[in-house]
């Protein structure tokens, strides 16, 4: 699913009712940020797999680590806006519950994406991909969608109970 929105229905559907264990902007982020790769393949024509190296387990959990903890140091700035949108609770998360959300947001990417891509090499450096099956693909998108339908409305639920609250 290079670069498309997808990826959002898992982060917001799983991402926001998590949101008391893990941090849910950085399990969003995590779950869009390995598209990076297939997008400057594509906008630059790099000779480059559209699917490389990000698009292991590996190196999306290396790289769900490190947006971990780098969402976790810019947490002191950027809480006042998360709050005001709602992707925070009131409980105050640790580094463990960034790196979490880091790890899962992208190593769930790279298992949506592994049955649907055949150039995706998910157990690298083995040059196989065991999970390619793309007669799963409607199935997986319409996983993406419904977790995306239930994150939207679990979102206006939080905005409905938060203007209840005010009054």
């Amino acid at each position: 699913m290079p670069f498309t929105p997808f990826h959002l229905g898992p982060g917001l559907g799983f991402g926001l009712p998590l949101r008391r264990y893990m941090h849910a902007p950085t399990f969003i982020l995590a779950n869009v940020i390995i598209d990076v790769e297939p997008f400057l393949v594509l906008s630059y024509g790099l000779r480059y797999p559209l699917h490389g190296y990000l698009h292991t387990f590996l190196s999306a959990f290396f790289l769900g680590f490190t947006v971990g903890c780098a969402m976790f140091f810019l947490e002191r700035f950027l809480h006042p806006i998360y709050k005001v949108f709602l992707l925070e609770s009131d409980d105050k998360l640790n580094l463990k519950s960034f790196v979490l959300a880091g790890a899962l947001g992208t190593v769930l990417h790279v298992l949506l994406d592994s049955p649907l891509y055949g150039d995706i090499r998910p157990f690298y450096p083995l040059t196989i991909n065991p999970l390619f099956n793309p007669a799963l693909s409607l199935e997986i998108y319409s996983v993406c969608v419904w977790m995306g339908v239930i994150g939207v409305i679990y979102y206006l639920a939080l905005l409905i109970s938060s203007v209840y609250k005010k009054f």
